[in-house]
């Protein structure tokens, strides 16, 4: 049952990426339109996040109840050294989830509309940021527990050069996932090439912020590149994402928007699946050269088991809801566009 446990872990990390990333993307995208082009983004981004956001956040508390429950000296471990920019992406969901909401809903339309768009694009970026600092923190070799001062203990283990630039790639990474999804939900051929031309850009980004991060995880000497390529799996993983990026590049204006969906998808599972199946089941390495261990660090076998039926029993009442929750507000959004034409 451990490994029932693990893989509802690995699989809701994955879904959060995926989907919870496109969600951050919408308001990255945002932030970095300008003009009239901003007023049109937000306006789509709204129709195609607003009726699902919140369900996004499913996927990350799963993923902290079951380390708290099932892996309670890596929850604690994380939580303790780790903590401020813990805090720092749990206050950028509180106060984008906010504003989105006040922004959208409220009553009132005054000078605060402003103020609540601020809030939520600037959020948008920060929280997939700390987001990627943090797991940036758990394979750097950063956390020191054997630190006795506030810097060596607190600090030093996430602000570095890694965490900053896996943060950018991590941003980067949402800002084209939200991109990719988008070009499926306009109508006219201007916004289409206007959303592919911000995919494309979003690319080159990713590319770039993912050359820095090889870059700073050499000049501080952490084996990236051995963990990536050196396994047959991690190979054939960069090689298949590499693969789907040019299908999908050659792709984007041929409206095929279920395909570069997939493709996207299927890319960011395979970088995933490069940068941790080496160290698997390691999921916190630290600085003494030690390691916890999603094995060795389980709870009792009671707990495990316990954890383990309810996550069966409960994704059995909530992946149908979900599911279905997907398919109304598709065919809502269907019946609405037929209605206009």
């Amino acid at each position: 049952m451990l490994y029932v446990v693990i893989a509802f872990l690995w699989a809701s990390i994955w879904l959060y990426l995926l989907l919870g990333g496109a969600d951050f993307g919408a308001g990255i995208i945002e932030l970095i339109s300008t003009g009239e082009n901003r007023n049109k983004t937000r306006h789509t981004m709204y129709r195609a996040i607003g009726p699902i956001w919140e369900a996004n956040h499913m996927w990350l508390i799963i993923a902290i109840v079951i380390l708290f429950v099932g892996f309670p000296h890596i929850y604690t471990t994380m939580s303790i050294f780790v903590h401020i920019p813990l805090t720092a992406m749990l206050l950028g969901i509180i106060a984008r989830g906010t504003a989105f909401v006040f922004r959208n809903y409220d009553a009132v339309e005054d000078n605060m509309q402003k103020i609540y768009n601020r809030i939520f694009v600037y959020s948008s970026a920060i929280t997939p940021f700390f987001l990627g600092i943090i797991a940036a923190s758990t394979v750097s070799r950063k956390i020191d527990k054997e630190a006795d001062d506030f810097l060596s203990a607190y600090i030093y283990s996430w602000l570095n050069g890694f965490g900053i630039t896996v943060g950018l790639f991590t941003v980067c990474i949402c800002g084209f996932l939200a991109a990719i999804y988008i070009i499926g939900e306009v109508n006219t051929k201007e916004d289409k090439e206007h959303f592919i031309k911000i995919a494309k850009k979003m690319v080159v980004a990713a590319f770039i912020s993912g050359a820095f991060v090889f870059l700073a995880a050499h000049l501080e000497q952490i084996p990236l590149l051995d963990w990536i390529f050196g396994h047959w799996v991690g190979n054939i993983a960069i090689a298949a994402a590499s693969i789907s990026l040019i299908v999908l590049w050659l792709t984007l204006d041929k409206n095929k928007d279920i395909l570069i969906r997939l493709l996207a998808g299927f890319q960011i599972s395979m970088i995933l699946l490069a940068a941790t199946y080496t160290h698997f089941p390691k999921i916190v390495l630290l600085k003494d050269g030690s390691a916890l261990s999603l094995i060795d660090e389980a709870g009792l076998n009671k707990t495990i088991d316990s954890l383990a039926w309810a996550l069966l029993l409960g994704s059995i009442f909530i992946l149908p809801s979900l599911f279905y929750l997907l398919y109304s507000f598709e065919n809502k959004k269907n019946t609405r566009s037929e209605l206009r034409h």
